[in-house]
């Protein structure tokens, strides 16, 4: 669906890859997609996702008949890539646009589109690592907006092994799975997307 997306605001309807990477981020459609949201993805097309972001951010629908494309262009290779990335992470579309911007990304298709795509989620994740140094743990709890104390107070987890975690002087990945699930359940989240990559 991103891949189809992708291909058609930009070979279709002539939209640049990053004025579309902005629209997109911009929308809520953005955050359905990342949020898994099964009653928007099911069943749609990239075109009619494309055509919701649009009209969402432009208040315009776009001005070209609606065509599938069956090649496979650079720009499709993006979205699909930008999506696997996503799920693949846990981290917000926008960490990674603004970490691997479309410029960038179109450089990278030579070499990647043919590799396993994991290993351009290593090299995409290691650019928003580098851009966003903060653990998941961290992240997560400022999202929602509580302390370290209050989510000390809320899981049960002590206060100096949050401040561990976050510090990345304690390994998240090697606490107990309990530990994980009760520091998950307040942030509202996966135990999978609080353990670091």
């Amino acid at each position: 669906m991103m891949g189809d997306a992708f291909d058609y605001a930009t070979n279709v309807c002539g939209i640049s890859g990053d004025t579309f990477v902005k629209l997109f981020v911009g929308s809520t459609v953005c955050a359905r997609m990342q949020n898994g949201e099964p009653s928007y993805i099911l069943g749609r097309s990239g075109i009619e996702m494309m055509t919701d972001v649009l009209q969402e951010t432009t208040g315009h629908a776009p001005d070209v008949e609606p065509q599938v494309r069956v090649s496979r262009s650079a720009e499709y290779w993006i979205g699909w890539a930008s999506a696997y990335y996503q799920w693949w992470s846990g981290r917000t579309y926008w960490e990674f646009f603004e970490a691997n911007g479309f410029d960038d990304l179109r450089r990278m298709y030579t070499a990647q589109h043919e590799a396993d795509v994991s290993r351009f989620a290593e090299i995409a994740d290691a650019r928003v690592r580098e851009l966003f140094p903060q653990t998941n743990l961290r992240r997560l709890r400022s999202a929602y907006g509580c302390t370290q104390a209050e989510l000390a107070r809320m899981s049960g987890v002590s206060l100096r092994s949050i401040q561990m975690y976050e510090q990345r002087r304690k390994d998240i990945n090697k606490a107990s799975v309990l530990t994980v699930y009760r520091l998950a359940r307040c942030l509202g989240c996966t135990v999978e997307t609080l353990i670091e990559r």
